[in-house]
């Protein structure tokens, strides 16, 4: 199909081209510039597309413009929420689900991981509260045939799918939950701590169902996130866990699969050098870095801007990943 774009983006001539680790990178001021070199975008969510209440600026009439041009579009996200959850949401952010082909979740993965592994047994939960929407009850029902405890002792497992409560049997309104305070705005473990001693201890394998440690709020504040209960319980205390998401090369595969693509044809977008591009040069797919997310602070990137060639590659050099291009924003 031919490309329109719903809003033109003026391109600037001359874009930097560096390189750093043998990858080029090519910072670009519109995906229009590159969308006939692929059939397929992977799309991060948060940092990418939207901040979590709204349409991040283009992002919305960029993915319209993708969608009417045949490109096929599917969502790789860190969301413990199930795949279906997360393309329902889309409406409220500013996106027609029918623009996308598909979406594949670290929580989806994470319940079919539950569900083929666990079946008959017992799980600790430490969960989003059952308040947020959508309720993260959803999740619970995806695992299949588990049941919900919470006693370590009496657990076959652990989750690490939110980090507000310790989720009890139970329906919303009527499961227990017992909070951690407010670790997902302090980062303190000094509650948490003790739960995740005792749990490797008993030698319980912890299912990691959002690797992200940090996520950025619509107020442009980081917020803490399971990632790094997943990681103090592998780290300081010798637990096991089982992985889902960004930046595990097999879940890009996966979405490379889904879009029955070959792997020069597809591009992921997204703003985490340590989850997105990491995880995309692990596939062997190109990767477009959206500078105006979790990394802007650090490269003293203004919004809607892109950063100096110097901030970009002190960047990459700095984290060890380097994208084949970079952009401000996601926007014609």
């Amino acid at each position: 199909n031919s490309f329109h774009p719903v809003i033109a983006h003026p391109i600037t001539k001359g874009s930097l081209s560096f390189h750093r680790f043998d990858m080029p990178c090519q910072a670009i001021d519109s995906v229009f510039s590159i969308v006939d070199k692929y059939d397929g975008f992977i799309l991060d969510q948060f940092g990418c597309i939207h901040n979590g209440s709204t349409a991040l600026e283009g992002a919305d009439a960029c993915v319209a413009s993708l969608a009417e041009a045949g490109k096929k579009l599917i969502i790789l996200s860190n969301s413990s929420a199930p795949s279906a959850v997360t393309l329902a949401k889309l409406p409220k952010l500013g996106f027609d689900p029918k623009d996308f082909f598909d979406a594949v979740t670290s929580g989806e993965e994470a319940a079919k991981y539950i569900r083929e592994h666990y079946s008959g047994k017992k799980g600790f939960f430490i969960m989003w509260h059952s308040s947020r929407r959508p309720s993260p009850l959803a999740f619970i029902e995806k695992c299949g045939d588990v049941t919900v405890v919470d006693s370590l002792e009496d657990a076959d497992f652990i989750v690490f799918h939110g980090t507000d409560v310790i989720r009890g049997p139970g329906k919303d309104g009527e499961a227990k939950e017992t909070d951690f305070g407010n670790f997902q705005v302090t980062g303190d473990f000094t509650q948490i701590d003790p739960i995740l001693k005792r749990a490797a201890e008993l030698n319980l394998v912890g299912i990691g169902a959002n690797p992200d440690f940090v996520a950025v709020q619509p107020n442009g504040k980081h917020t803490n996130m399971p990632g790094k209960l997943s990681q103090r319980y592998e780290k300081e205390f010798g637990g096991k866990v089982v992985p889902f998401g960004k930046p595990y090369k097999e879940h890009f595969q996966a979405c490379v699969d889904r879009l029955g693509l070959p792997k020069e044809k597809v591009i992921h977008v997204g703003d985490s050098l340590h989850h997105d591009v990491a995880g995309a040069n692990a596939a062997g797919i190109d990767s477009l870095f959206v500078t105006s997310g979790i990394h802007a602070e650090e490269m003293d990137a203004e919004f809607g801007k892109l950063p100096s060639k110097e901030k970009l590659e002190e960047t990459f050099q700095k984290h060890h990943e380097t994208p084949t291009y970079a952009i401000a924003l996601v926007r014609m």
